[in-house]
């Protein structure tokens, strides 16, 4: 194909969405992932002539090696991948169970590995290649009744640094995007009261949007990003300073 092929996991709303559509402004054919089959489909239909959806459980080894097994005999392996498929799994630490911990670690940073160690090889093979991690304000601030998820981020910034370490001879660029409270369909589901407590958080007085988010994914993924590598970009509106 005449077009560089990227992946975005968690693709089908939000940030993801958001990201996709950055990516083929961009000039990328996007490979999107769901975790159901209506999912893709709504993907699918989103890019049109400029991508396809897939189902991917990105917490299930076995899922990764046969999506990327799939690719590889389409040849649509990708040189971008931007790993933002995420899940919550909510409670206090004194009563959460083993399974919600697992659950969130397994998805959220062993998944985001596996997919990039897939996509390794045929980065290195072209001696380019760009890798998103999509992490949040809560890995560096913390946040009660999330440390599965507060854990999970903030592996994923320390695995990004390490990664960027080791492949970074190859050309390849592994970074960070931290976003903070960004308007979704969950947060409109917030009433003012809960709202307000948010935006007393942010300086900036208000959430942010997805595609502020994926403004900055876009431009990790140009050339003019090559000398940018091993970093956590904060997306916050300065909830959080580092």
């Amino acid at each position: 194909m005449d077009k560089k092929i990227a992946l975005v996991t968690g693709a089908s709303r939000g940030i993801g969405a958001a990201i996709a559509n950055k990516l083929v402004e961009l000039g990328y054919y996007v490979l999107g992932t769901a975790t159901s089959d209506q999912g893709a489909l709504a993907i699918s239909e989103q890019l049109s002539d400029s991508g396809v959806g897939y189902k991917l459980d990105v917490g299930s080894e076995g899922s990764i090696k046969a999506f990327f097994a799939d690719l590889k005999s389409s040849d649509l392996l990708p040189l971008v991948v931007v790993n933002n498929a995420g899940i919550t799994d909510d409670g206090l630490a004194l009563r959460m169970k083993g399974d919600q911990w697992q659950r969130v670690i397994d998805t959220n940073l062993s998944g985001a590995f596996r997919v990039a160690q897939a996509a390794f090889r045929s980065m290195t093979k072209a001696r380019w290649g760009r890798i998103v991690n999509v992490s949040s304000v809560v890995a560096q601030a913390g946040n009660p009744g999330q440390a599965n998820y507060c854990a999970s981020k903030a592996g994923l910034e320390g695995m990004t640094r390490s990664l960027a370490k080791e492949l970074a001879n190859r050309n390849i660029t592994i970074n960070c995007v931290a976003p903070g409270f960004i308007a979704s369909d969950m947060t409109e589901m917030l009433n003012d009261q809960q709202k307000d407590a948010i935006l007393t958080q942010i300086p900036m007085g208000r959430m942010g949007d997805a595609n502020e988010v994926a403004a900055v994914v876009g431009f990790l993924c140009t050339e003019p990003a090559s000398y940018v590598t091993g970093q956590v970009l904060q997306v916050n509106g300065g909830m959080y300073m580092s």
